[in-house]
């Protein structure tokens, strides 16, 4: 475990620079307040001394305002800076928590994405408390989260994708520090911040009136018209009753036109700050120097269209938008320059300029969210491969594999060797049975995303993942266990006549119902999914199962995992071994419980 421990050493590296830094700023920070201050108390008293006759004191006062702007602009840029920076802090201590196991503590655990109609998220582990998801998770939006949870699906999707996915996903393991600044960056924006009401208000047709005209042809003529006048009636060429008139017409027409124009700016509502963190994001991908083929290709589309140099005007446009919150601006603006005209007339230009644009560069931001989420296993785990795509006939070949939900100094490799055919896996209970189901599964959904796995080798087919593993009854609909099980089963038996590939896991076959009708249906069961398509694997304590005989020229083989006693403790060591399991456990860990005592129990 020495090079998890280098690569833990890693990020504690930089979040300790980062709590150096962090302190720093804030040193600083306190020292822009204290100069802040003292620069108003001396240009207050500066003007007082002006006011009182002294002329100097009116030029110092100004200077004094001057430099007290500047020293707001600079402390303004000081606290973004400290803002970037406890994110990328965030963001690095998200990795080191994935290596201490608190990562089960995230509040983005996907479980809204889990739906009842797909047994296989609650089997493997998809979505919910300690799943892949949750493990796995970097996405800030929620079309970013959307699309994560659409790539861990448990059908194949086409080679070609999985491929591209794996190209771009082994570019930013190599590089993980700008992984961080692109996840600091998105950390700014608001969790779970969602855009469709966005793009939904952006992609509509703009409201369309008569007064269209008027806005394009007089947004300039009467604000310049205005300032001229009143210029001359300061020097009493013109009198006043000029500008009087026109800055009334311009306010006149700001209020006939404020319906419409607060609908054409309604996009703008309450984004300033998001727009502002989306251009950085964007430059940042356009400004990397990526070498995949994928990346290269995400930031060739942003290139093309100009994303953050189009986003930055939006912004800025945002940012004068939201001037108008305060009632002194409106009325001054509107009344001097028709400042909601102007700004109608900017965003509908920049409707035509880009706007069809838009929802496509945030599809790109949404596909970098689940590109660095599926790079964190290369950035927290030590032994990882990307998954190889055979052809052909079912496969799946696995050389030290172990599960991805497991502290990677815990988990046990184990390697798999499979093809069409049933496997009947025995053994002791707690001897792994279930997770050996489940690592392989789940590896499966990995590779499906373009993920890497948690192996030394993992190759497979192109295979639709079955399971029926975390069985539970339904009291509202009247299902007991056994016949919730037995939906999977028929489920699985009705999509195996299609011929198409199958990975199937059933853990415990029929463990609702008595011996002798467990074993009669396992039998059929297995009988009628020991297919030339299908890797079906079964697990089992009925030891009967393990002499069922292959119903066509399709193998059916079995395998166990089993227990060992050191100093009359139960010991496990949880590799797969060929063959049938020779031993049990269920006296001994009923003996462990105090259930039974060692005179009622018999032979273990």
């Amino acid at each position: 475990m020495k090079h998890t421990q280098e690569k833990r050493h890693f990020y504690e590296a930089i979040r300790e620079a980062d709590l150096c830094t962090i302190h720093e700023l804030q040193q600083r920070s306190s020292r822009y307040m204290a100069l802040r201050t003292g620069t108003f108390l001396t240009m207050v008293f500066a003007f007082a001394a002006g006011y009182d006759g002294h002329p100097a004191g009116t030029v110092l006062g100004l200077l004094l305002l001057i430099f007290f702007l500047l020293l707001v602009r600079q402390h303004n840029r000081l606290r973004q800076q400290q803002q970037l920076l406890a994110c990328h802090l965030d963001a690095t201590s998200s990795y080191i928590d994935r290596f201490t196991g608190k990562w089960k503590d995230f509040d983005d655990n996907g479980a809204s994405f889990h739906r009842a109609d797909r047994p296989q998220e609650t089997d493997l582990h998809i979505f919910g408390p300690a799943s892949l998801y949750q493990y796995l998770s970097c996405a800030r939006t929620q079309r970013g989260r959307q699309r994560l949870a659409r790539s861990l699906a448990t059908s194949p999707p086409a080679p070609a994708k999985i491929l591209a996915r794996q190209q771009a996903v082994a570019e930013l393991i190599d590089h993980p520090r700008f992984c961080l600044n692109l996840m600091a960056r998105a950390a700014m924006l608001a969790n779970g911040h969602d855009t469709t009401s966005l793009l939904a208000e952006i992609e509509k047709e703009p409201p369309s009136g008569s007064h269209s005209i008027v806005r394009y042809r007089t947004a300039w003529i009467l604000p310049v018209l205005t300032l001229i006048s009143l210029l001359l009636a300061a020097f009493d060429v013109v009198s006043w009753s000029l500008p009087g008139l026109l800055t009334g017409l311009q306010f006149l027409l700001t209020m006939l036109f404020h319906r419409h124009n607060q609908e054409v700016l309604a996009p703008l509502a309450d984004l300033t700050h998001e727009l502002h963190h989306y251009e950085a994001l964007f430059r940042e991908l356009e400004q990397a120097d990526f070498a995949s083929t994928t990346l290269s290709g995400l930031q060739q589309r942003l290139r093309t269209g100009g994303a953050s140099q189009s986003l930055r005007r939006l912004a800025r446009l945002a940012d004068c938008v939201s001037l108008d919150h305060n009632l002194f601006f409106f009325v001054l603006a509107n009344t001097l320059l028709l400042w909601d005209c102007h700004m109608a007339v900017q965003l509908s230009r920049w409707r035509d300029d880009a706007a069809s644009n838009l929802r496509e560069w945030i599809d790109i931001w949404s596909e970098m969210e689940t590109l660095l989420s599926l790079a964190t296993i290369g950035h927290t785990r030590t032994t990882w491969v990307f998954p190889q795509l055979a052809a052909g006939s079912p496969s799946l070949r696995a050389r030290s594999l172990s599960a991805l939900l497991l502290p990677e100094e815990k988990a046990v490799p184990n390697d798999a060797r499979l093809a069409a055919g049933t496997h009947i896996i025995t053994g002791s209970n707690m001897s792994g049975k279930t997770t050996y189901m489940r690592t392989l599964a789940s590896a499966a959904v990995l590779a499906y995303a373009g993920a890497p796995v948690c192996a030394a080798e993992f190759t497979l087919s192109p295979l639709h993942i079955f399971t029926s593993i975390q069985v539970n009854d339904d009291l509202s609909q009247g299902i007991s266990t056994f016949y919730a099980e037995l939906l999977r089963i028929k489920q699985m038996v009705e999509f195996s006549r299609q011929e198409q590939p199958m990975l199937i896991c059933i853990d415990e076959i029929f463990k609702g119902t008595n011996s002798a009708d467990r074993i009669i249906g396992a039998q059929e069961a297995i009988r009628h999914l020991t297919r030339a398509w299908c890797i079906t694997l079964v697990t089992t304590h009925d030891f009967e199962l393990c002499d069922l005989n292959s119903p066509n020229e399709i193998p059916v083989t079995n395998c166990h995992f089993e227990e060992y006693y050191e100093d009359d403790k139960i010991r496990f060591d949880y590799k797969l071994k060929p063959g049938r399991c020779q031993t049990t456990n269920a006296q001994y860990l009923l003996r462990m419980a105090g259930i039974i005592t060692d005179e009622h129990a018999t032979g273990n």
